[in-house]
């Protein structure tokens, strides 16, 4: 077994159904070149290394968050802060639980833990399964309609070792409800812990999520996400990721479409700049009739970083109506950077619109030219260029508010991509 799993095994505790998706996370072992899902993606240098679990809280200078405003929730290494949250304005009929106080509660409050996952390559997800003892229950009454962004803000600081942490999120909106929640995720000081964190949205008939998440994790740091969300009937999920750190960096977003015009939009933004690898990896769900989804997702490579892509569409047999889309595009700003993307479109079903997508590029001489002859430096044209290419996916954020501050966000990672 190796030292990864070990460290992590040591951490248990936790009744036999856990224990059952400990073993079964231990007997298959981490994934390899060969298992399909990984093929792009080794994880060689990290089964080699060891993480300890958060024994106590950090302290944090709340100046850090000067720029989140309320209603936020902020864990800290994993646990949860009183002292830098903020949830007593909280919109009517819109709760924030915590994960640890559900399980103490019993009940079916976390019944959402009982998921089995059977694929071997699910590794990660075994292990949160047997692991996460903390995380955050989010939950919207049926009609609540809320324009205010609600935060959960998620830190990494340095405190003495290497840590690991396992999270598992709810965010669950009953019929008609309408909610705004952004994800921030990033390092408070340089440290190389390892972040594992399962995300499930559950979103009812005419239920409207927009959801945004922003990965800025410190350079050395792993972090490997997945989000699963299932939709009824006309629920509407509108989603935009930013994957802007960590040294390894990996999410994956699950979307199942169960009902009848349900509709997802999911875009993204993927920078691997220096030695950071960033892999995403899609797999979209049409069950319902009428279904939609429209994925756009733009990857810059810089440095000797590697994106990987992953589009997977899935048109099930009755599935009658579908309108499905995915672009991918990607420049690679230097020699030693790779991209690989992989779109893949399957359909059981007739009377479906598809299209899916991939292109892999350098930036335009002639543009270049252009804008050099315009008096810019070929540094200024470069990032200008690069700056448009990485704005389109950010179309999908409605809120005027969030998405200026998402587009800050790239702007100032683009500026740093190619810093010398």
């Amino acid at each position: 077994m190796s030292a990864l799993l070990d460290s992590l095994s040591a951490t248990f505790h936790g009744d036999a159904a856990r224990r059952a998706a400990l073993d079964e996370a231990l007997r298959d072992g981490l994934p390899g070149p060969r298992t399909e899902a990984w093929k792009y993606t080794s994880l060689r240098q990290l089964e080699r290394r060891s993480f300890a679990a958060v024994d106590a809280l950090p302290s944090l200078d709340p100046m850090l968050l000067a720029d989140i405003p309320a209603p936020r929730a902020v864990f800290v290494n994993g646990r949860y802060s009183v002292a830098l949250s903020l949830t007593t304005d909280l919109p009517d009929g819109v709760s924030l639980q915590l994960l640890s106080e559900a399980l103490a509660e019993g009940g079916d409050a976390a019944r959402f833990l009982q998921r089995r996952f059977e694929r071997t390559d699910e590794v990660f997800a075994r292990l949160n399964a047997a692991l996460a003892t903390e995380g955050l229950l989010l939950r919207a009454e049926a009609d609540v309609r809320s324009e205010q962004p609600l935060h959960l803000v998620f830190i990494g600081t340095e405190d003495g070792a290497d840590r690991a942490w396992h999270l598992r999120n709810l965010i669950e909106l009953r019929a008609g409800a309408s909610l705004t929640v952004v994800e921030h995720h990033f390092a408070a000081t340089p440290h190389a812990h390892f972040i594992n964190a399962l995300s499930h949205v559950h979103l009812a008939k005419g239920a409207t999520l927009s959801h945004a998440r922003v990965q800025a994790e410190g350079e050395r740091a792993t972090s490997l996400l997945r989000t699963d969300a299932v939709l009824a009937r006309e629920a509407d999920y509108r989603r935009v990721d930013l994957e802007l750190g960590s040294t390894l960096s990996r999410h994956e977003l699950n979307v199942r479409l169960e009902g009848d015009n349900a509709r997802v939009t999911a875009n993204g933004v993927l920078l691997a700049g220096g030695r950071r690898h960033v892999d995403t990896r899609l797999g979209i769900d049409h069950i319902g009739r009428d279904t939609t989804c429209e994925l756009t997702w733009r990857g810059l490579g810089a440095g000797r970083g590697r994106a990987v892509f992953h589009g997977g569409i899935l048109i099930r047999e009755g599935a009658d109506g579908t309108d499905a889309a995915l672009s991918n595009k990607n420049l690679l700003l230097s020699d030693n950077a790779e991209i690989d993307t992989q779109p893949v479109l399957e359909i059981h079903a007739d009377e479906v619109k598809a299209a899916h997508g991939a292109t892999v590029g350098q930036l335009d001489a002639n543009a270049l030219f252009y804008l050099r002859s315009r008096g810019l430096t070929q540094a200024e044209a470069r990032q200008l260029l690069t700056i448009a290419f990485c704005r389109e996916p950010l179309g999908v954020v409605a809120h005027a508010g969030v998405r200026e501050a998402l587009l800050a966000r790239v702007d100032a990672a683009l500026v740093a991509l190619e810093a010398p």
